[in-house]
C-alpha cells in the first residue's frame, strides 16, 4: 500500500521522464536512496528526492561523471561545495571550447592540404588526437586547483593577522623596477591579483605552472590578459627552459615539497638566477594546522589528509638544510598568524580538499560528520599557523 506523499519507483521515474532502471541504478551506486522501502522491497520516494533527482539529472547534463555526482550530492545546503565544483565544470568547458576551436582549425588545414597537395600531415592528425584526449589530464588540473582555493579561502577569511599572506609575500620580495621574476608552480596567480596596484611599471614576470590547463586560466584572466609584464609558460621545473643567469627573483610559494627530485628542483633555480640572486620559498612546520588532523581522527582514526606530511619533504624543520647545498645567507622568516573559525562548514570544505583518504570515510557518512564537526565547534575553533618563507642568495 503506498504511503501518502510517497511515490512508487515507477511514478517517481514518470515525473522525471526517465526510466525505472535508470532510478534503479541510482539507488545501486549510492546516489539516490529511496526515502521508504517495504519489507517486500518495495521503494519509495517523496517530493525532497524528486528535487535531488533534478539536481542530479542537471549534473549529468552538466558533463560530471556519477562519481562526482555522489559527492556533489553529499548534503542539500552544502551550496559553496556546489558552487566550487560547478566553477570547476565552467572552465572544463571553457578549455573544451579551446580545444574544439583548434580541432575544427586542425581539420580545415589537413582537409587544405590533401585537396591542394594530395598529401596529409601525419604529425598535425597526431596532435589533433591528443587535443581531444585531453579532458580527464584538465579535470585533474583544475580539481587540485578548486581543492586550493577552497584551502586558501579558510586562510583569507579567518587569518588573524590582518596583513594577508600575500601582501606579506609580496613584502617580502622587495621588488624593484627593472627585475626579471619566474615564479614556478603560480596556480591561481593570487600572489600578483592582490598586489597588482603596488607592481612597478618596468618589470618581466614570468608566471608558470606544470599544468597547462591552469596556465591557459590566467592568461584568460582579464587583470593578465592585456598586462605586458607577465608572460606565461608551462613546464616541469625540474628541467627549467631558460638560460643561465636569467632572473633576478625566482618565487617558489608552497610548491618546493610537492617535486619529486627537490635537489635537482633547487640546482635549477639556481642556475637560472643571477649571481646574488634571490629565491624565496615558502612552506610550513610540523605545527601547521595541527587541529584540524586532530578533528578528523577523533571522528575517524583512520583518516589521513595528506598522503604524507609534506613538511617533512620540505618544511621549516628541514628547509634549510636543502637550499644551503646551492645558496648563500638563507634565512627563514615566520608568518606570525593562527585561525579563529566560528562556523562548521568552512572547516568541512577545507578537510574535503585534502589530499588524503578523508573522502572515503567521510562522504558516506556526511551527515554524521556534520553533527560530529558543528558539535565540536559550539565555541571558535582556534588554529594553529606555522608558516613561512625560506629567503636565500644565489651563489
Amino acid at each position: 500500500m503506498t504511503k501518502e506523499g510517497y511515490y512508487s519507483s515507477g511514478q517517481f521515474a514518470k515525473m522525471a521522464h526517465i526510466s525505472v532502471r535508470t532510478v534503479r541504478y541510482y539507488d545501486k551506486v549510492n546516489i539516490l536512496k529511496p526515502s521508504y522501502v517495504t519489507e517486500s522491497g518495495a521503494r519509495f520516494y517523496t517530493d525532497t528526492d524528486f528535487v535531488r533527482l533534478q539536481q542530479i539529472m542537471l549534473l549529468k547534463y552538466l558533463g560530471f561523471s556519477l562519481d562526482d555526482i555522489r559527492e556533489l550530492t553529499v548534503g542539500e545546503t552544502d551550496y559553496q561545495f556546489m558552487a566550487n565544483s560547478l566553477e570547476l565544470q565552467r572552465k572544463l568547458i571553457q578549455d573544451k571550447i579551446e580545444q574544439l576551436q583548434m580541432v575544427e582549425k586542425a581539420i580545415g588545414d589537413t582537409t587544405k592540404e590533401i585537396r591542394e597537395n594530395r598529401d596529409v600531415d601525419w604529425s598535425q592528425m597526431l596532435e589533433l588526437i591528443h587535443m581531444t584526449g585531453m579532458e580527464n589530464t584538465l579535470k585533474t588540473q583544475y580539481q587540485n586547483s578548486t581543492n586550493i582555493s577552497a584551502r586558501i579561502q579558510l586562510h583569507s577569511l579567518y587569518s588573524q593577522n590582518e596583513q594577508g599572506w600575500f601582501p606579506w609575500i609580496y613584502e617580502q620580495c622587495e621588488i624593484k623596477s627593472g627585475m626579471k621574476i619566474l615564479e614556478i608552480g603560480c596556480g591561481n596567480a593570487r600572489l600578483w591579483n592582490e598586489n597588482i596596484a603596488r607592481l612597478p611599471e618596468n618589470v618581466d614576470i614570468v608566471l608558470s605552472d606544470i599544468s597547462e590547463g591552469i596556465v591557459r586560466e590566467i592568461r584568460r584572466d582579464s587583470l593578465f590578459h592585456e598586462d605586458k609584464r607577465f608572460s606565461f609558460a608551462s613546464f616541469d621545473c625540474q628541467e627549467i627552459p631558460y638560460e643561465e643567469d636569467s632572473f633576478d627573483l625566482v618565487i617558489a610559494n608552497h610548491m618546493l615539497f610537492y617535486c619529486e627530485d627537490i635537489n635537482q628542483v633547487i640546482r635549477e633555480i639556481n642556475r637560472v638566477l643571477k649571481p646574488e640572486g634571490t629565491l624565496i620559498a615558502s612552506t610550513y612546520g610540523e605545527k601547521h594546522m595541527h587541529e584540524i588532523t586532530d578533528l578528523v581522527q577523533q571522528f575517524d582514526s583512520r583518516i589521513t589528509l595528506a598522503a604524507e606530511n609534506l613538511y617533512e619533504r620540505f618544511g621549516r624543520e628541514n628547509g634549510a638544510a636543502w637550499l644551503e647545498s646551492c645558496f648563500e645567507n638563507v634565512e627563514w622568516r615566520l608568518y606570525e598568524d593562527s585561525l579563529v573559525v566560528e562556523k562548521p562548514e568552512p572547516v568541512m570544505e577545507y578537510i574535503l580538499s585534502c589530499h588524503g583518504n578523508q573522502n572515503q570515510y567521510i562522504l558516506e557518512r556526511y551527515n554524521k560528520f556534520r553533527s560530529f564537526v558543528s558539535g565540536k565547534m559550539r565555541k571558535p575553533l582556534r588554529i594553529t599557523k606555522e608558516a613561512g618563507i625560506f629567503i636565500a642568495t644565489a651563489r
